[in-house]
């Protein structure tokens, strides 16, 4: 028995066998009814056995033809829900992700190689790039406004998320170019304990404790000298001397402009800044390609 049988003899066979009449199957096929009994007269040939008794009373499946419909219904079954999966994937390639981010990943060209890399596997797919205030330390994750987004670490409710991590920066200390410390070639943390600090909002939860670094205060409280939610606002309160904060090292040159200094910190540990994705999103074709191209330029 030859196994070279197409999905249209099989949907033809399927339909005969469904309507009991070849007019009718015909119909349901579009096609004649001529060309659907050759057909069907062809697949026979093939198998080398009748699936179907026809007489003057009408059309009946055979023992073989009785015994092949069950199968046929599998592999029709089958190869349908292979195309969906196709399309589904084709879609995919031609859809938009959003990626959000409320600092720029600037660093290198590391935004443009991520692209680059991304596009590589995904050329139909737009790339839409969103900027989420401070306020919102999941740059969009937390209410599915982006499909990934670069972030610093911690996240708040970091079981929902999965990251790779891009940059690992030393934190600076911004301050005023008039203040004491800033004459020094490095500062202690323990030096900087007491001074007002600029703090995010106190929505960014986790990220707002880790910028004011509360893990080397000893649990003593820091003196909040003004809050900030954005590059701009940051640059006039150290100008404004309202306090110092901590920075990444990455981050540095958009806020070290007139009257301001940076110095390194000694006590602390480095930054994390990193691609995150809602967990419930991992399978994904997008997010995966995107984070994958992610790790690529962190690699090197």
């Amino acid at each position: 028995m030859t196994t070279d049988v197409h999905g249209r003899d099989l949907r033809y066979f399927v339909a005969v066998a469904d309507e009991l009449h070849f007019t009718r199957a015909a119909e349901r096929l579009y096609v004649s009814q001529p060309a659907l009994s050759k057909q069907i007269r062809a697949l026979e040939g093939q198998l080398g056995v009748e699936l179907f008794h026809r007489d003057r009373h009408g059309v009946a499946l055979t023992a073989a033809g009785t015994e092949l419909l069950p199968h046929a219904r599998r592999v029709l079954g089958a190869w349908e829900e292979g195309a969906a999966a196709v399309e589904r994937a084709r879609a995919a390639q031609r859809s938009t992700l959003v990626v959000g981010m409320s600092t720029s990943p600037g660093r290198g060209g590391l935004l443009p190689a991520i692209r680059s890399r991304f596009t590589s596997a995904f050329p139909e797919a737009t790339v839409r790039l969103k900027q989420v205030s401070w306020d919102d330390p999941t740059a969009g994750l937390a209410d599915a406004a982006t499909d990934v987004a670069f972030v610093w670490l911690p996240l708040p409710d970091a079981r929902r998320y999965a990251w790779t991590v891009v940059a690992e920066e030393p934190r600076l200390v911004a301050l005023p170019d008039t203040h004491p410390l800033a004459a020094r070639e490095e500062v202690d943390f323990a030096d900087l304990a007491d001074e007002p600090f600029l703090a995010l909002p106190e929505s960014a939860g986790p990220l707002r404790d880790y910028w004011l670094a509360l893990d080397a205060r000893d649990g003593r409280a820091p003196r909040i000298g003004a809050e900030i939610a954005s590059t701009e606002e940051t640059y006039e309160a150290l100008v404004a001397g309202l306090g110092v904060c901590l920075v990444a090292a990455g981050n540095a040159p958009l806020i070290s402009l007139g009257g301001v200094t940076t110095r390194p910190v000694r006590g602390i540990g480095p930054s994390r800044y990193a691609l995150a994705w809602r967990r419930e999103d991992a399978g994904r074709p997008l997010v995966q390609a995107y984070a994958q191209a992610s790790r690529e330029p962190a690699r090197r």
